[in-house]
């Protein structure tokens, strides 16, 4: 968590101007605004507010604020053509090659210093501003799902692609298409405004969010995120905060939304075999029939979180998604195996939860004269956005978003490898609508869907966001 100091230039030496004494209690009674609407204590958003009281509004920081406005409408034509041309040929996690040269190009073309390859097809480039300052991270994801699209545009994607070593379609079905033409489209509304920048931004695309097309988790290999911290990515120069936004389809285009505290679920994986022993089917007792076995099991899962898991203190889902046995009606089979998803927002109930997991199946196992072999692999942490840095950006969100506009998300049991970058520094993680206005969005093709769905006028709401964000949180550093 980061304290900011008052900005010495807005203080002369008889102490704060009426302007600037009244900009602070605005700033103060919009840090309270942000406390009821985003859960953060009022104390600590009035102690957030008075650590840079005029630092977002004084009228330097106003003309930064007017003028990403104006560059960011001056590009939006080339932000949806980056979109519908990345989202027209979309590749799976560390595949991303051809979207990766795309990215580097535009970047080395805004005179960044640009690395290429990181955690295999990651493009990092570092903007250095004109004055000293913070170092800010912003972050999109690039890769896209084996999904076959069913939407009805010009650029569909007809692409298709190798996953686990079977041709699949593939498509821009979570949105991660608009991620990294926002991202561009930031990145170049930043560099125009380069030698004003008090600080540095660090523009990270990464591959295999959703993750890898070539390999499954196994608990050993690293990717996407992860990988791309333990290459360096978060340092030199290092990072002091960490932004990034995911398109959702659970709100209006232009809508923006964000909540301080769990936002997203930890999501982990596990595997369960049953060991039978096959006989006929007409004769049960002369063998161990791993079918009901595993079946019990399936059950006995289910009370983990209903009779088990103290969800009083977070929700926690416990998915068992698929379950393989037998070939034959007639044959007691010799093994059956099932495999499922965790989903928590405390690590501590997390830890439990994997306990609980392999003393359901292994002692049902047990009972039935035989074994099961559990594993359960950590794939990504919840999303957790620091109070006080929620506080402390809130006002600009709702700015940008405009009133009406923004609100609370609940929290998502979706994942996120953000959540990685969140434990190297402090950052927030907001949602960003596109959905057409006017359509139910509880009603609008989900995320991950085949007819998933963009209205790409939201898209320039997240360029504004993340261009205030960096810019304000820079401000208030001073």
């Amino acid at each position: 968590m980061h304290a900011f100091p008052f900005s010495h230039a807005l203080v002369r030496s008889h102490g704060p101007s009426l302007a600037l004494r009244r900009s602070a209690v605005a700033v103060a009674a919009t840090a309270l605004l942000a406390a009821s609407l985003w859960g953060v204590a009022p104390s600590q958003a009035q102690a957030q507010a008075a650590a840079s009281p005029a630092a977002t509004s004084s009228p330097a920081a106003l003309a930064l604020q007017s003028q990403i406005d104006e560059r960011a409408k001056a590009i939006e034509s080339k932000l949806i053509a980056w979109r519908r041309d990345i989202h027209q040929h979309p590749e799976m996690g560390n595949l991303e090659t051809r979207t990766a040269a795309l990215v580097a190009e535009h970047l080395r073309k805004l005179g960044m210093e640009v690395k290429t390859g990181v955690a295999v097809t990651g493009v990092v480039g570092l903007l250095k501003g004109g004055q000293p300052g913070p170092v800010v991270a912003l972050r999109a994801d690039m890769d896209a799902l084996p999904v076959k699209e069913n939407v009805d545009i010009p650029f569909a994607s007809k692409a298709k692609g190798i996953y686990l070593g079977k041709e699949v379609d593939v498509m821009h079905a979570c949105g991660h298409d608009t991620h990294v033409a926002i991202l561009m489209a930031t990145a170049e509304v930043l560099a125009g405004m380069q030698q004003q920048l008090p600080g540095s931004v660090k523009f990270i695309f990464q591959p295999a969010e959703e993750t890898p097309a070539t390999f499954e988790p196994d608990g050993e290999k690293i990717w996407g995120a992860k990988q791309m911290i333990k290459e360096g990515v978060m340092q030199n120069p290092k990072v002091d905060a960490v932004f990034g936004l995911h398109a959702s389809s659970a709100y209006p285009a232009g809508w923006i939304a964000w909540r301080a505290g769990p936002a997203m679920a930890a999501a982990d994986q596990f595997w369960i075999d049953v060991q039978g022993k096959q006989t006929h089917g007409a004769r049960p007792w002369q063998g161990i029939d791993p079918i009901v076995t595993g079946s019990q099991i399936v059950l006995g899962l289910q009370t983990i979180i209903s009779r088990q898991a103290n969800i009083g203190l977070e929700p926690a889902v416990v998915t068992v998604g698929t379950f393989h046995a037998g070939n034959r009606m007639n044959i007691v089979p010799d093994a059956a195996s099932m495999t499922g998803t965790v989903r928590t927002y405390d690590e501590g109930m997390k830890k439990d939860i994997h306990r609980r997991i392999h003393t359901t199946a292994t002692h049902i196992a047990e009972s039935a004269g035989t074994t099961a072999k559990v594993k359960v692999v950590e794939l990504y942490n919840a999303v957790v956005n620091p109070p006080d840095l929620t506080a402390q950006m809130a006002p600009t969100l709702q700015r940008v978003a405009g009133k009406g506009n923004y609100g609370v998300m609940p929290k998502a049991t979706g994942s996120e490898d953000f959540s990685f970058y969140q434990q190297e520094a402090p950052g927030l993680f907001i949602n960003l609508g596109v959905t057409p206005k006017g359509q139910d969005p509880a009603k609008a093709a989900p995320n991950h869907s085949p007819n998933f769905y963009v209205d790409e006028s939201g898209l320039i709401f997240g360029v504004r966001a993340l261009a205030h964000l960096t810019v304000d949180y820079m401000l208030a550093a001073k």
